[in-house]
């Protein structure tokens, strides 16, 4: 947990107890790529498991993500903010976010659709205050009945005060949560039994809750007790400049998330230029590139605000983009909801109903990230090539003959002839879904409006097809309206067709936030389809408010799709 963790109200409590929870981990012996080709993770903040299951098989498969991460499965305090799921009263899997039988059922359909699962653990600390958990456990700080008693907590029983020393930070309290003493055989048992029963459950790997606020070798001899002990394991440390304990501590048990990577990212997509970005990585004094796990935000992290949020919009996108496409560490896609309260819990207690509605963002299904996890996969092992940028905020990269990316992070379109290491042919835009043709020589010309970008790459050599179609490829109708909202409001778009709900406002399909002020969304229609259609606004509540005018038409064309560029209409 990070040390600006301050207060002691109960929503610090959490905030705290859980500062700790991002990463993505590897493979063992600290290796940072995770075993096989697809080294992204879809983080799915606070989504219950029925949702995370039909997310693997609906898009996180499809998309390339190697790993869901999830939500601390463990008994928790009852509460509807999101950090009760960090303050654990039991080991039983019976919290917030489903039972036993619904977390088995997801990793069996998660597995069914190609992705491995991580559970996000929180080993280093149990509930603070007294209350009866989320399965029904009775419990009291430093009493738990049938897992520990206050004998197996640190003596120390003040809350952490000093990060410049180490006993300080890894044997008091953080924020009041009652500490685990993790050097003691018992509780390093305790700990090894509940992870073992999610392996026994088909859990592919853990993601160390807190991770800082334990002894390296104490989590070392956890591990060690492990049914499997190479199992994916990733560790939360975060970096303090002059501070007692080094996330490098860490690196012997598996990956360490590297939060420089996501605050400098933030720092210069804000107020510097991405040209900067050359070198980035361990040249900037990062961990190595093979024991890091990397992000863009995180559910603390985009709170606390060090971070970029989905809140800065094609900011936010361009940088996910851009990680995606940079070949340092292994990525972490956040996925979560909207928020105006930093406490506040998942929307519907978790329940996802559909993206883009209830104030769930789903940034793991916009197209412009989605379709950077098969760029990715497909650039796996290739170094960057054919840098170019112009100074400032355009940047351009390749990855050896696989792959190409341009960002435009300025106010003004870019047009210009690209030099690539790409084989000459046609290759899918992922970003966009338009053909581009690469000549002989490697080159292509393309515009880049302002706050987009294009990425071609050897698995999408086609936008009607190939080996990884982007989810605008098909024969439809490409809809983006720049439209403003307030939070808690989305964009839908209604018509007379079944696929746009036929003009019933509760059928509306949600439009994609990735790009704000305009939103999009690519549905698939016959070829030579005329249809009707307008763009409605709906709020948390299920308010509706249709743009005024009349009914706006298009026919999508014999061949690929129409686009239709659109403004709200007040």
């Amino acid at each position: 947990m990070p040390r600006t963790r301050r207060a002691l109200t109960a929503a610090a409590v959490a905030v705290a107890a859980l500062a700790a929870a991002t990463l993505t981990a590897q493979a063992p012996q600290a290796q940072a790529v995770p075993p096989g080709t697809k080294d992204v993770t879809a983080v799915m903040f606070e989504w219950r498991f029925d949702a995370v299951a039909k997310a693997c098989g609906e898009s996180l498969g499809p998309a390339g993500y190697g790993y869901v991460q999830v939500s601390p499965p463990q008994e928790h305090i009852q509460g509807s903010q999101w950090w009760t799921s960090y303050q654990p009263v039991s080991y039983k899997i019976a919290g917030r976010l489903g039972d036993r039988a619904a977390f088995k059922a997801m990793v069996d359909a998660c597995h069914a659709a190609g992705v491995k699962v991580v559970a996000d653990s929180v080993i280093n600390h149990m509930a603070a205050g007294d209350g009866t958990g989320t399965g029904g456990s009775a419990y009291t700080k430093y009493g738990y009945p049938g897992v520990y008693s206050g004998s197996d907590m640190d003596d120390c029983r003040a809350v952490i005060s000093n990060y410049q020393d180490k006993a300080n930070v890894q044997n008091c309290e953080l924020v009041q949560l009652a500490d685990l003493d993790t050097g003691e055989d018992y509780v390093r048992g305790r700990i090894a039994g509940y992870l073992n029963d999610l392996l026994s459950l088909g859990v592919d790997g853990f993601r160390i809750d807190a991770a800082k606020h334990m002894p390296a070798a104490d989590l070392a001899a956890v591990k060690s007790r492990l049914s499997n002990p190479g199992a994916y394991w990733k560790l939360e440390a975060i970096h303090g400049a002059g501070e007692a304990v080094s996330p490098s501590e860490y690196l012997g048990s598996g990956d360490v998330q590297e939060f420089r990577y996501a605050r400098d990212l933030n720092r210069v997509f804000r107020h510097e230029n991405l040209a900067y970005l050359k070198n980035f990585g361990e040249a900037w004094g990062y961990m190595a590139s093979g024991q890091s796990a990397v992000f863009v935000d995180n559910h603390d992290t985009e709170r606390g605000g060090d971070t970029l949020s989905y809140k800065d919009g094609s900011t936010y996108t361009l940088a996910n983009v851009f990680m995606l496409a940079w070949p340092y560490g292994s990525p972490d896609v956040h996925s979560g909801y909207e928020w105006t309260d930093k406490d506040a819990g998942p929307p519907n207690g978790g329940a996802v109903n559909a993206c883009y509605s209830d104030g769930w963002k789903c940034q793991h299904a916009w197209r412009e990230i989605s379709s950077m996890v098969g760029f990715r996969n497909a650039a796996r092992g290739q170094s960057v090539t054919d840098w170019w940028d112009n100074g400032g905020d355009q940047i351009a990269f390749g990855r050896g003959s696989k792959a190409y990316v341009a960002i435009n992070h300025e106010t003004s379109a870019l047009t210009r002839t690209f030099q690539t290491s790409l084989p000459g042919g046609d290759y899918c835009d992922v970003q966009s879904g338009r053909v581009v043709n690469v000549s002989s020589g490697g080159q292509f010309t393309a515009t880049l409006g302002a706050g987009t970008a294009l990425a071609l790459h050897a698995g999408a050599r086609t936008c009607s097809g190939g080996t990884t179609p982007p989810p605008s490829a098909a024969s439809g109708a490409s809809f983006a309206v720049n439209a403003t909202t307030v939070p808690g409001q989305n964009i839908h778009v209604a018509g007379d067709r079944a696929e746009l709900g036929s003009w019933n406002t509760a059928g509306a399909p949600g439009l994609d936030p990735a790009a704000y002020p305009v939103w999009k969304l690519d549905v698939t229609l016959p070829p030579g389809t005329s249809f009707a259609y307008k763009y409605v606004r709906k709020d948390a509540a299920g308010n509706v408010t249709w743009e005024s005018g009349a009914n706006r038409t298009a026919t999508v064309p014999a061949n690929g799709k129409v686009t239709l560029n659109d403004t709200w209409r007040n």
